[in-house]
């Protein structure tokens, strides 16, 4: 069977073993970047890869960009190959925030053409909570080849993004809180505010009280009440840098609701040109 959404960590503990399956650590924060990879080594699921959202998940900061550019990837596919993923890969990514990281190398993997890819559901804190094999040892890796098969239409750039909403062609939804939307605060970028149009869903509704994300019907029924007659395909996600994002955009998918696209860049780019609109409350 193939995974391309969520994956639940007893299907997980189940292929552990599996030579086809690889497994990514995506553990992150912000305030501390290598918070994640200290915690990977002092202890992950069995056989998972470490993947650094700044160096592997990301390219280099410009004047122009927001705080995280989409990698190289002509360089991330070299480093899925040296992870162990090939095309016929099941890939499983994991994180400690619900997904929030998890998701941009999802995201990342179905933009290359690789959909055999899905995010713990409930990720480490889940995995923890039920007792299940956790290891301080690094695994052995068997270098491979993979290929990557672009798929550009996946994410839209800043002008594609204004001509959409001068069109009235896409709907934009705001993954970050409610109170960074209304730019009451900003705790990360300079300006604080939205984008003009924009409605705002914080990705961590998209989750229960447990951490785990809602059901595909529940899902389903909050977005189609947000979106109203919009269809999935006119849906364009943003957040402050493009990753957490990708969280409303999995869900999305797992309910169902195919085709939305990421804005790439994300809060962060939209205001590095300050003729760019900003709206608040």
């Amino acid at each position: 069977m193939t995974y391309t959404t969520l994956i639940s960590t007893e299907t997980l503990r189940q292929q552990l073993n599996n030579p086809d399956w690889v497994i990514v650590d995506c553990r992150f924060s912000l305030a501390d970047t290598e918070a994640g990879a200290k915690a990977y080594r002092h202890g992950h699921i069995p056989n998972a890869r470490y993947a650094h959202l700044d160096k592997d998940l990301s390219s280099a900061i410009t004047d122009f960009t927001g705080r995280h550019p989409l990698p190289s990837f002509a360089l991330l596919a070299k480093k899925l190959g040296d992870w162990g993923v090939t095309n016929t890969s099941q890939v499983v990514v994991y994180d400690d925030a619900g997904g929030a990281f998890a998701g941009r190398l999802w995201w990342l993997l179905r933009c290359m053409g690789h959909d055999k890819a899905a995010v713990l559901n409930g990720g480490i804190k889940q995995w923890q909570k039920q007792g299940l094999p956790f290891t301080t040892t690094l695994p052995t890796v068997k270098s491979a080849s993979f290929r990557p098969y672009l798929n550009e239409a996946a994410w839209l750039n800043a002008v594609q993004v204004q001509n959409g909403l001068a069109q009235k062609s896409i709907c934009l939804i705001d993954a970050r809180t409610p109170e960074r939307y209304r730019g009451k605060q900003e705790p990360v970028d300079p300006v604080a505010g939205h984008i003009p149009g924009a409605l705002n869903r914080a990705f961590q509704l998209n989750l229960d009280s447990n951490g785990l994300f809602l059901s595909a019907d529940k899902l389903r029924e909050q977005f189609n009440q947000a979106l109203g007659t919009t269809a999935p395909e006119q849906v364009v996600h943003y957040c402050g840098s493009g990753v957490t994002a990708c969280h409303n955009l999995l869900a999305m998918e797992y309910a169902g609701l195919a085709g939305s696209k990421l804005y790439a860049g994300s809060w962060s780019e939209w205001i590095r040109n300050k003729n760019r609109a900003v709206a608040k409350d």
